[in-house]
C-alpha cells in the first residue's frame, strides 16, 4: 500500500531539499492544488524545490522505495490539470531549476534546466540573431519542462513545429531514480526514437532535468498582414486557399469578435472591428516574402477580406502578437468564468466545425468566442458561462467535452497542444481504441513499473468515466494494492 509521510520520511526530504526546499504548511500548498484548470483542486502531502538533477534523483529513488505518487510540476500555466496532485503524492516543482547551462551558437544549441522560462531562451540568443520557434500563448511565464511534458506549440508551429521538433537531448530521471540520457546532440541517432516517446508524456514516464533545445537564425523579413472578414468561414476558406497555393506561412491565426474586443479592451492592438480576423505571418528572404505578401492578400481579397493591413515594423508586429496572445487571459473581460478547450480538426472542416459549435452553444444558452491556430485546424473554443448560476457549470463542462467529440468525428484530436492530464481522459477512448490504448500503457508500464509518476491522468479510467471508457480498462497488476488505479 501506499505509505503517508511519516516523520522520517519528511526528514529525509528534508536533508535532500534543504529546509527551504521543502514546503508542507497547509497554506502554501494551497498553491500547488491546482494548475491553470482550476476546476479540479488536490492538496499535495508536499512540495519539493530540487536546485540539482542529484537531488531530484534522490526523491524519485526515495518515492520508488516507499511508493509516494509524485508529479512533476513547472510554472503551474498548464490547461488540462496535468499537473494536478495526486491523493497522497508529492510535488516536485522545477522552479528554481532555471538556470540555462550552455550556448553552442556554432551548432545552434542551448542548454537549460526546465524551470527556464521559455521566452528567456530566445531572449538569451536574440542578441546574436537567433530565435526559439515554439511559442506557446504563454511563452513568457510557462516552462520549458512543462513545454516538454505537453508538446507544447504555439502560433509559430505551422511552419517550424511543436516542442518535440527542437529537443535534441534530454537527461531524464525515471521513476526508480534512474538516470539516462534521451536522444543526442547530433542530427540523428541510432535506436529507438525514446525522446519523442516522453515528449507529450504529461510526466508519466520520468522527469527531464536537462535539455538541448535547437535554435534557428532569424529570418531576413518578417511580415504579418491583418484581414477582416464578415464571417469565420471566409476567414478559413482564405486559410485553405493559402496553403493550397503551395504556401508555407510562419503562422495563420483567427479570432472572431468577441475575442477581438476582449484583446482591444486589455491589450489595445487596434485591430480592425470585424466577424473573424485573419492574421498571416510571412517570413524569409525579403524577395520572396514580398511575392508571397502579394499572393496571400489576393486569396484573402479574393475570400471577401473588405480590408487588409501590414504591421509594417517590429513594434507593430509586436503589438499584433500581444493582442492575439493575451486572447485567454483577455476573455475574464467577457465573463466570470470561462474554459479553454483545445481541439484540432482539418483545416478544411473548419467553417463546417465552427458551425455546429456554434449551434450546440445555442442550445446550452452559452456564449462561446474563437481564437485559434487556423494553420494547422488547432482550435481553442473559450466557453464563457457563470458558476454562480445554478447549472451553468455543468453544462459549460458538458459542452467543451462534446466539442472534443466533435474534433474527433471530423478526423481531428482532442488535443493539440494542452495535452489531455485530468480533463480529458475520459475522451481518449472515444478517439483511441482498446489495443490503442493498452499499447500506451505498456510504454508507461515499461518506464514506471509501480505507477508512481503523476497517476490518475491520461488514461481513462472506470471510477471516473464510467461507460465512457467503453472497456478500455486494462488492469494493472499492482492495482489490487492500491499502487496503480488507471491500468
Amino acid at each position: 500500500m501506499q505509505q503517508s509521510l511519516t516523520p522520517a520520511i519528511l526528514s529525509e526530504l528534508r536533508r535532500i531539499v534543504g529546509e527551504r526546499g521543502l514546503i508542507t504548511a497547509p497554506n502554501q500548498l494551497q498553491t500547488y492544488e491546482c494548475d491553470g484548470l482550476t476546476a479540479f483542486r488536490i492538496p499535495p502531502s508536499a512540495v519539493l524545490l530540487p536546485e540539482t538533477t542529484e537531488q531530484v534523483q534522490s526523491i524519485l529513488r526515495l518515492c520508488h522505495r516507499e511508493r509516494i505518487p509524485f508529479v512533476a510540476r513547472g510554472a503551474g500555466t498548464g490547461l488540462s490539470g496535468g499537473a494536478l496532485p495526486a491523493e497522497g503524492s508529492v510535488v516536485i516543482a522545477l522552479s528554481r531549476m532555471n538556470r540555462i547551462l550552455n550556448i553552442d551558437l556554432p551548432n545552434q544549441q542551448v542548454t537549460v534546466q526546465p524551470g527556464v522560462i521559455n521566452a528567456n531562451v530566445t531572449a538569451a540568443v536574440a542578441p546574436q540573431g537567433y530565435f526559439y520557434a515554439p511559442d506557446p500563448s504563454s511563452q513568457t511565464v510557462c516552462s520549458i519542462g512543462g513545454n516538454i511534458a505537453e508538446n507544447a506549440g504555439g502560433a509559430h508551429c505551422l511552419k517550424y513545429g511543436f516542442t518535440v521538433t527542437h529537443v535534441l537531448e534530454m537527461t531524464v530521471v525515471l521513476p526508480n531514480g534512474d538516470i539516462v540520457i534521451l536522444g543526442g546532440k547530433t542530427p540523428d541517432t541510432s535506436g529507438y526514437d525514446l525522446a519523442g516517446v516522453f515528449i507529450g508524456s504529461e510526466g508519466t514516464l520520468g522527469v527531464a532535468t536537462e535539455m538541448t533545445l535547437r535554435i534557428m537564425r532569424r529570418p531576413e523579413t518578417i511580415q504579418v498582414i491583418l484581414a477582416a472578414f464578415d464571417a469565420i468561414s471566409s476567414a478559413a476558406q482564405s486559410v485553405s486557399d493559402v496553403i493550397a497555393s503551395g504556401q508555407l506561412p510562419a503562422a495563420m491565426e483567427i479570432m472572431d469578435r468577441l475575442s477581438i474586443e476582449a484583446a482591444e479592451i486589455s491589450v489595445h492592438p487596434s485591430y480592425p472591428v470585424c466577424e473573424a480576423l485573419l492574421l498571416i505571418e510571412l517570413d524569409g528572404p525579403e524577395a520572396e516574402v514580398n511575392l508571397q505578401m502579394a499572393s496571400v492578400i489576393e486569396i484573402c481579397k479574393r475570400n471577401g477580406a473588405w480590408e487588409t493591413r501590414l504591421a509594417i515594423d517590429e513594434s507593430a508586429r509586436f503589438l499584433v502578437w500581444k493582442g492575439r496572445k493575451a486572447a485567454f487571459a483577455a476573455a475574464g473581460r467577457l465573463s466570470p468564468n470561462y474554459i479553454v478547450q483545445d481541439g484540432v480538426i482539418p483545416r478544411t472542416s473548419l467553417p463546417m466545425v465552427l458551425e455546429k459549435l456554434n449551434a450546440m452553444a445555442a442550445e446550452e444558452r452559452l456564449r462561446v468566442t474563437n481564437v485559434f491556430h487556423a494553420g494547422d485546424g488547432n482550435l481553442h473554443p473559450i466557453i464563457l458561462y457563470n458558476r454562480e448560476n445554478p447549472g451553468e457549470e455543468e453544462r459549460a463542462i458538458d459542452l467543451s467535452l462534446r466539442i472534443l467529440d466533435v474534433c474527433v468525428e471530423a478526423g481531428g484530436s482532442i488535443t493539440g497542444e494542452h495535452g489531455v492530464g485530468r480533463e480529458k481522459q475520459c475522451s481518449m477512448s472515444y478517439m483511441f481504441s482498446d489495443p490503442d490504448l493498452e499499447t500506451m500503457q505498456r510504454v508507461r508500464r515499461a518506464f514506471d513499473t509501480l505507477n508512481l509518476a503523476n497517476p490518475d491522468k491520461l488514461f481513462p479510467t472506470p471510477r471516473l468515466c464510467g461507460e465512457r471508457t467503453r472497456g478500455a480498462y486494462a488492469p494493472h497488476p499492482l492495482e489490487s494494492s492500491g499502487i496503480a488505479e488507471i491500468f
